[in-house]
Order: structure tokens, then sequence, then C-alpha cells
């Protein structure tokens, strides 16, 4: 189904598919909450305000959401949407190997009465992918301004979102006492660049992904037990993250020792 036929007053959210060239209703979202996510309230708070703006018609940025894997990114976009839909947000989820049609999608959707964030999930491009030029066109536009009521926001485990080799930095200079990258290190930043709010994400501290376990089994009454083999399945995965506590949730949930 086309944007423009798309029924938006009873849908939040669309994933678009270019095997059907045009979008398919999102039947079962996600339902977690924003009070669900635990160890990154500097980033709800900033990212809230942001779609808070956005939706209120003041200015806004579009955001990059980047940093360590299973940290929360993109159950942060998930719970802004469960947050803000009854509010007229609108997502439409749009894959990286579409972002051609990016151009079109909007246009389709600009002068529709609600407020869009195109959400494009673990973001980055390899060498010789070009489907970053149409992002950049709709970020911040080229004659044409981009419409007011699209933003994108997008996750990425890169900060640049682009690859980047030492062999990068061999044609940097300075001049006149200042630093020129070079060409392909300015490639790298300028898309980023176009993201006005960039939020960070990292491992979990030890405090930071207990909160988690704890929040995930709130009745359990022996809390070091709980806490020392939620520790060692950390140990075992090798990092401390939301995801992994929902992944020790899913393993040790109905056990008899955590009731």
């Amino acid at each position: 189904m086309s944007t423009t036929q798309f029924d938006w007053q009873h849908t939040p959210a669309a994933v678009w598919r270019r095997h059907r060239s045009g979008l398919r209703a999102i039947r079962r979202l996600d339902p977690i909450s924003w009070n669900d996510l635990k160890g990154i309230d500097r980033q709800k708070q900033a990212l809230a305000r942001n779609t808070e703006r956005f939706l209120a018609g003041e200015p806004s940025n579009n955001a990059l959401l980047w940093g360590s894997r299973g940290t929360g990114k993109s159950s942060l976009i998930k719970a802004l949407l469960n947050r803000y839909r009854d509010r007229g947000l609108r997502m439409i989820e749009v894959d990286k190997d579409d972002l051609v049609n990016l151009p079109e999608i909007v246009d389709d959707i600009c002068d529709l009465p609600f407020r869009f964030v195109i959400f494009c999930d673990d973001l980055s491009f390899d060498v010789g992918e070009s489907g970053y030029k149409a992002l950049k066109s709709v970020l911040e536009g080229s004659l044409e301004l981009p419409p007011e009521n699209v933003r994108v926001y997008a996750t990425s485990n890169r900060r640049h979102l682009m690859p980047e080799f030492m062999s990068d930095n061999v044609n940097s200079e300075v001049r006149d006492g200042e630093l020129h990258p070079a060409e392909a290190i300015e490639e790298q930043v300028s898309l980023a660049d176009r993201f006005g709010l960039q939020l960070s994400f990292y491992p979990f501290a030890k405090d930071v992904y207990l909160q988690a376990i704890d929040a995930l089994f709130p009745e359990v009454q022996d809390r070091e037990a709980l806490h020392l083999e939620a520790i060692r399945f950390a140990t075992g995965k090798g990092v401390r993250n939301g995801r992994t506590a929902q992944q020790f949730f899913r393993q040790v949930a109905g056990d008899s020792r955590f009731r």
C-alpha cells in the first residue's frame, strides 16, 4: 500500500517493503514501555525533549543513537512510539537497502496531519555503498527544504555510520597550524553531522545491569542468589547490557529458585 493510501489515523507504525513498493502496517508492535528502560535516563530525557518539541511544531533535530550493542538504542525508539502515538507521532521503519526510496516516501507524507519519525535501525554503510546520499538529502534537504513533519531517528554501532580506516588519516595535513582532514574523513563525518542530536550508549556498569535484572524479577525474594546467577550469565556472554538481562530472564523465568 502506498503512503498516500495508508490509514495513518488507526495505524501508528509501518515498515517499507520494496518488493511490495509500499507500506505494510506493523500489526504486532513491541509493547515495551518508557518505564521498562533502565540505566539510560540521560538518553531518555534528551530524546523525549527533542520529540516533544517536534510534536509541538518547535525546532527539533534528527537523532542518531550510537554505541555498544544491546544497550537499549532500538528499545528506546520503540518505547518512544508507545509513549507518543496518542499525541500524533507516527513511525515508518526503512531498511538501509531501501533508503534510495526515502525521498519518495517523504514526498508522500509531507502534507499529512501527523508527525513522522523515519526509523533506520542498525544503520551503517560500507565502502562503495551510496544509499547514504538519499539520506543526506532528507536530513538537510537540497534545493528543497526537508519537510517540517518528518525527522529521522537512526541507531548504529558506529558513531560516524561509515567505515573508518587508519589509512584515511594519511592524507590529512596541517596548514597554517590548522588540521585539514582528508576527503575520506570529511565524507565519514559529514553524514553523522547531519544528526543534530547524537546520543551515546555504553555497556552497563554492574549496578545498572543488576537494576535491569531486578526490574525483570520484581517478585524474587533471594536477590543475592538472583544477582549471582545473573552476573555469571553476563560473564559467559562477555557483556553486561539490557539485551543480556532480557536473555537471562527468558532463560530462567519460571525457575523454582527465582519465584
